[in-house]
């Protein structure tokens, strides 16, 4: 239970309390563009896509500005799933935040629905996969733009760039707009685990839900693990990993003799190879300080 030892403090709290608010907001409006007012009439105009992409874009960089300094700004599981998975929030607070993120868009989307009129409300945005397309394609493209996004976030939020100029509130919101804008006609750009779950629930459509936990939790993760690991990784979380993988359960001196009587032959096989290793290891670290002192001494 450590995991869980700071939960009752006001910061935690408030935190929680942000994320349950700015989901609410944020369904709440993205949804509402969903929402196609022409539909009384006889032939009724296509959804705007370019109005929803706009929409839930400007929403996500709105509402990231307002409450970044609060919560983080997550607004969505799979930045918190990302964020847990990098040891950059803890797994009490992720797990709080995912509830509050839950509930919010729940109640974001039965405020929408008990506003809308019923002869207009239709499916209430509630996210669904293209017929002509199957589960395995839908995870597929909630996969790659939940990809796009969580990447923005860990590049754009970057302690360690000294490079960063502009918005990073807006070049998030560009990131959701561009995925809606791009996934609209195949799943209808879910991006957003909670997105998709406040209508599901009001509405009690289920069809395919899944897709949308699966791909974007994935995708999430997917992305901070390519960015914190692989392209910008933490120089002390790379130095303590490089301790902890160099702790072999065979620590041998280099130089001793390894009595094959006391260890099964296979045990001492791979542990005489291991000295030969750290002893080549050690010479080449000798070879290299010798030729590094000579270059000093040249120059000199």
């Amino acid at each position: 239970m450590a995991a869980f030892k700071g939960v009752w403090t006001q910061e935690f709290w408030r935190a929680v309390s942000g994320e349950f608010l700015a989901m609410i907001i944020f369904v709440l409006l993205s949804l509402g563009s969903t929402i196609n007012w022409a539909a009384k009439q006889e032939n009724p105009p296509p959804a705007d896509l370019v109005l929803i992409s706009l929409c839930f874009g400007l929403s996500i960089a709105t509402l990231a500005q307002c409450f970044g300094h609060i919560s983080g700004a997550h607004i969505n599981p799979a930045v918190t799933a990302a964020m847990v998975a990098t040891r950059k929030l803890s797994l009490a607070k992720g797990v709080f935040y995912l509830l509050a993120q839950c509930l919010g868009a729940v109640v974001g989307a039965a405020i929408l629905y008990g506003v809308t009129p019923a002869s207009v409300r239709g499916g209430l945005g509630v996210t669904s996969v293209n017929t002509e397309i199957s589960t395995g394609h839908a995870i597929v493209i909630e996969l790659i733009i939940t990809f796009e996004l969580v990447f923005t976030v860990f590049a754009t939020c970057d302690p360690k760039r000294s490079d960063l100029k502009g918005s990073a509130a807006l070049a998030i919101g560009l990131s959701v707009c561009i995925g809606h804008l791009f996934a609209i006609p195949y799943t209808g750009a879910s991006m957003n685990p909670a997105r998709s779950f406040g209508p599901a629930v009001i509405m009690g459509k289920w069809q395919d839900h899944w897709v949308y936990w699966v791909g974007p939790l994935i995708g999430g993760i997917m992305a901070a693990a390519v960015y914190e690991y692989l392209f910008c990784p933490d120089p002390d979380l790379k130095r303590r990993y490089a301790e902890v993988l160099s702790k072999s359960p065979f620590q041998i001196d280099p130089y001793r003799v390894v009595d094959t009587e006391t260890y099964p032959s296979d045990q001492a096989q791979f542990m005489a190879k291991q000295a030969a290793i750290r002893v080549l290891e050690l010479e080449r670290a000798e070879k290299k300080e010798r030729e590094s002192a000579g270059e000093v001494l040249s120059s000199v």
